[in-house]
């Protein structure tokens, strides 16, 4: 006889996601209008392609923040399993859209090397670099300790990380071109602009790759992270061994910030009632709501065994 799905346990800590996630905002708006600003006056693309990444990353924080709150209302009659998938695709469409700036910085920054590059000030690059790389890393340092188990947050820590990177990339590629400024020809030092956003490119096209991989496994239902199956695999040894039952079948997905469990023994005839059912269960679900995500279990006691495949 199979149970119904366990009722949804309360998830903690959404009001720390969504206070991190605005906090996110303001930095960006802050630090990517310093960047647009600067980079118009010193006619910097490297700089003009930084603010144009940070203030995408405005529209893409308002997107999690969104996403959050959606996630985050009852089920209806309409949704009867709630909106957990808004997650993953809003962290789908982070990856998609950081994708796409990257690709498209990295086609200006190969039209402008082909035109023969441009002229810009080292100096200036170098000094919105070393601002630009405290901030971005002070911001993802308040980030991870604001709201560690958030997937939206991890996906806004993964952007102010990138940025720190990019900050790192200009200010030494600036600082390189300084040094290198006393002896290499002028016309050479009209490339750094363009060389440097190629650099930060290719660095950095494996952050929206990584967010597309793991956001699509979660909306195709795809077996949870390996932490996830790792405890699920240890909770399920140990309630076997309680119970002296057999090795089950079982299947497990991750949406958001709730984790499918089914679970389906296959029992003597005679041996096992509803009561008994209810307890393995029990016992499962108290063992994984330490992972701190909303669980929807479900275990199944059968003597069929084709009902269990």
């Amino acid at each position: 006889m199979a149970s119904t799905p366990s009722a949804p346990q309360p998830v903690s800590g959404r009001g720390r996601e969504r206070r991190a996630l605005v906090g996110s905002i303001l930095a960006a708006a802050v630090l990517g209008v310093l960047a647009l600003g600067w980079g118009i006056a010193a006619q910097s693309r490297v700089l003009l392609f930084d603010g144009v990444f940070i203030l995408l990353g405005i529209v893409l924080s308002g997107l999690s923040l969104m996403a959050a709150r959606t996630a985050d209302s009852a089920p209806s009659a309409r949704f009867p399993f709630g909106k957990q998938a808004v997650t993953p695709l809003a962290i789908a469409i982070q990856g998609a859209a950081l994708l796409g700036t990257l690709v498209y910085a990295a086609a200006d920054a190969v039209a402008i090397i082909v035109a023969g590059g441009s002229d810009v000030a080292a100096g200036t690059v170098a000094l919105y670099g070393l601002i630009s790389l405290a901030c971005s890393y002070g911001v993802s340092r308040w980030l991870t300790h604001r709201a560690p188990a958030s997937e939206l947050v991890a996906a806004e820590v993964a952007q102010w990380r990138a940025g720190a990177l990019l900050s790192a990339v200009y200010t030494l590629g600036a600082a390189l071109a300084l040094v290198l400024g006393r002896w290499a020809p002028e016309e050479a030092l009209r490339y750094l602009d363009p060389v440097l956003v190629l650099v930060a490119c290719g660095l950095l096209v494996a952050i929206p790759l990584r967010l597309l991989h793991g956001a699509g496994l979660e909306l195709l239902e795809a077996a949870p992270p390996p932490d996830v199956a790792a405890a699920l695999d240890a909770a399920i040894l140990e309630v076997r061994a309680e119970f002296g039952l057999a090795d089950p079948f079982v299947r497990a997905t991750k949406l958001g910030e709730r984790v499918y469990v089914e679970v389906d023994f296959v029992v003597p005839a005679g041996a096992w009632d509803v009561s008994g059912e209810d307890r393995v269960r029990r016992a499962l679900i108290d063992r994984l709501e330490v992972l701190g995500y909303e669980l929807w279990a479900n275990v199944e006691l059968t003597t069929d065994v084709a009902l269990a495949r």
